[in-house]
């Protein structure tokens, strides 16, 4: 549920693979920047992406994992640690270092919407990947979460639930990006993950496998369409027309003298139109986008991540798919940059494999593969929730 758009994926597990069953795609009204700002209007985008998807999954839709973006998101490191004087590991052990780790992630004023470990200490030994088995004199923790600011996150859920919906489980949009287009060999040795939506840009550093840092830069490709609005005093809705057929981020990619012609607020048409260097455009979008990726580099060298996750990123989202932004965005941040697109499924349109769908495709991705008892997602006829190890750990790790 994004700035420009408001997307529903239902897929069903098979034996070998993932298959889309039900795809929807409706502009969004009344939430901007991941945040609503009206109820009446966030609640009508919802219901008509979901409706659209339930029609062509022919299934009715009970809950739903949804992407966060609001609420200011932060980053949260905690550790934990349980005395086992030689015992091996087990899983009762695992639980109560878990619960233990998951209760001191907190952050004044705001909620965990996600927490999970990114690695254990067993005794001198660090990095360890999964401790369950080991003789350990002494057993410790690293985990991350999300705290986001708890009334946006309400507001959010408001939304859905007037839908009729029940919210299985938040995850933070970039994260879900992340599972998306990230390879496991970047997943492994470190990949920052860039999300540019229509509000607001947002960054996810995985290393080792595990979400290590997060953060939002509230600038999106929103921005640049109203700076195109204002400077050529054009309609909102022709300026991104314009910026999508006709923008590069980069003056080296435009150097060309094409006239465009751009449509003038008040005036009826093509007579009062104004005519502009194609290269004009590029002169508006390229600072913009340099003041972005400017304060993303300035936050990920803050956070200490921007050396330690390696020269790695990978450009997703909507407002990324403009000529020239991979090279733009090299040059920002002194990194080498490829553009996401969430890998293929089965059932997916060729229209949907693009870096636009890749928040989308990860919150599938991630209901495919987390355990059942701790996302508790209907469809169909209700069913009660089933509880095992993963319901036992303080409710569930990631919210």
């Amino acid at each position: 549920m994004g700035t420009s758009k408001t997307i529903c994926l239902v897929g069903r597990a098979e034996p070998a693979s993932l298959r889309i069953v039900g795809a929807a795609l409706h502009e969004s009204r009344g939430l901007r920047g991941g945040t609503v700002t009206s109820l009446e209007f966030a609640q009508e985008s919802i219901q008509e992406a979901v409706h659209a998807a339930e029609n062509l999954a022919d299934l009715q839709i009970r809950s739903v994992l949804i992407s966060v973006n609001c609420g200011a998101p932060q980053s949260v490191t905690t550790r934990a640690a349980v005395t086992l004087g030689g015992a091996l590991v087990s899983d009762s052990h695992l639980i109560d270092l878990l619960v233990e780790g998951r209760g001191n992630c907190r952050l004044d004023g705001y909620e965990i919407i996600q927490c999970a470990p990114t690695s254990y200490v067993v005794d001198e030994a660090r990095g360890v990947r999964n401790p369950s088995g080991m003789f350990c004199q002494r057993l410790g923790v690293h985990m991350h979460g999300i705290g986001v600011k708890p009334s946006p996150l309400q507001n959010l859920k408001l939304a859905v639930e007037r839908c009729n919906l029940s919210v299985a489980a938040c995850i933070f949009a970039p994260y879900a990006s992340g599972l998306a287009v990230l390879t496991p060999d970047e997943m492994q040795l470190g990949a920052t993950v860039i999300d540019m939506g229509a509000g607001v840009t947002s960054i996810a550093v995985f290393l080792e496998g595990e979400l290590v840092y997060a953060d939002v830069v509230p600038m999106g490709g929103a921005y640049v369409t109203a700076d195109l609005a204002g400077i050529l005093s054009t309609p909102l809705s022709a300026a991104e027309r314009i910026k999508a057929l006709y923008g590069a981020a980069l003056g080296d990619i435009e150097s060309g003298t094409d006239l465009i012609a751009v449509p003038q607020m008040g005036e009826n048409g093509e007579e009062g139109a104004m005519r502009v260097p194609r290269s004009m455009l590029t002169r508006i979008i390229q600072p913009r986008l340099e003041e972005t990726f400017a304060e993303v580099q300035k936050r990920l060298r803050a956070s200490g991540f921007d050396v330690a996750a390696g020269r790695r990123a990978v450009l997703t989202g909507g407002a990324c798919q403009l000529a020239g932004m991979r090279e733009l965005v090299q040059r920002v941040l002194n990194k080498q940059v490829r553009i996401g697109r969430p890998q293929g499924l089965p059932g997916l349109a060729a229209a949907s494999a693009g870096p636009d769908y890749a928040t989308a495709v990860g919150l599938l991705l991630a209901g495919a593969t987390m355990p059942p008892e701790l996302l508790n997602l209907e469809l169909g006829p209700s069913r009660p929730p089933r509880r095992g190890f993963w319901d036992r750990i303080t409710g569930g790790l990631l919210g």
